[in-house]
């Protein structure tokens, strides 16, 4: 077995085996470090197949940013999961049922997995002088412009509709209503008192 096999190997089943605990996990930040390990196993795969870049990204914005703010969340809420279990217990059945169907078009889909004719004349083939970083900006910036702007409208979209159905004014919450600040009294803001000795206020 050569060095590229083994190297390829060693990161797809840190990747696979990454996976399977976090989401078998009992404790969630247990889970969040096993996602992390995933991460970086991920990023390892995309080094071994010429893509440094988007393995960068993968370690600098999900493990560095995505991972580290789920931890944070995990470790900072005060959730009782022993209640929050209980209540996906009730939805077992139906998470099963939709897992063996989606098994099931998985086993469909690699049963008709066929290559197309003349792959190995393309794989070998030279790419040119362009590095992999230029070349993935070409493809994204000129040939699949339109889906990638379209990308982005969709996840800005999301975003926004995200934040429309989670905003809520609560009565009994207290704002900051910048006008009235800008517009106060200053003469009506504070008030001397002349303390005595020895007294309270």
């Amino acid at each position: 077995m050569s060095v590229f096999a083994f190297t390829f190997y060693l990161f797809a089943i840190s990747t696979v085996v990454g996976g399977l605990f976090t989401v078998v996990s009992r404790n969630p930040v247990h889970s969040v470090l096993w996602l992390i390990l995933a991460f970086l196993s991920a990023a390892g795969l995309f080094v071994t197949l010429g893509a440094e870049f988007v393995a960068m990204l993968l370690i600098i914005v999900y493990v560095g940013a995505v991972a580290v703010l789920f931890l944070f969340v995990v470790m900072m809420l005060d959730v009782d999961f022993a209640e929050l279990k209980a209540e996906m217990a009730k939805y077992m059945p139906l998470a099963l049922l939709i897992g063996i169907v989606i098994i099931m078009q998985l086993a469909l889909a690699f049963g008709a997995w066929d290559f197309s004719d003349g792959v190995s004349a393309r794989v070998a083939a030279p790419q040119g002088d362009a590095d992999n970083t230029a070349a993935l900006g070409m493809l994204i910036y000129d040939k699949y412009i339109m889906l990638f702007q379209l990308a982005g409208l969709i996840l800005l979209v999301a975003m926004i509709g995200a934040i429309v159905l989670t905003l809520r004014h609560r009565v009994d919450i207290k704002r900051q209503n910048v006008i009235a600040q800008m517009h106060r009294d200053p003469a009506k803001a504070m008030e001397l008192k002349d303390v005595k000795p020895g007294q309270g206020l």
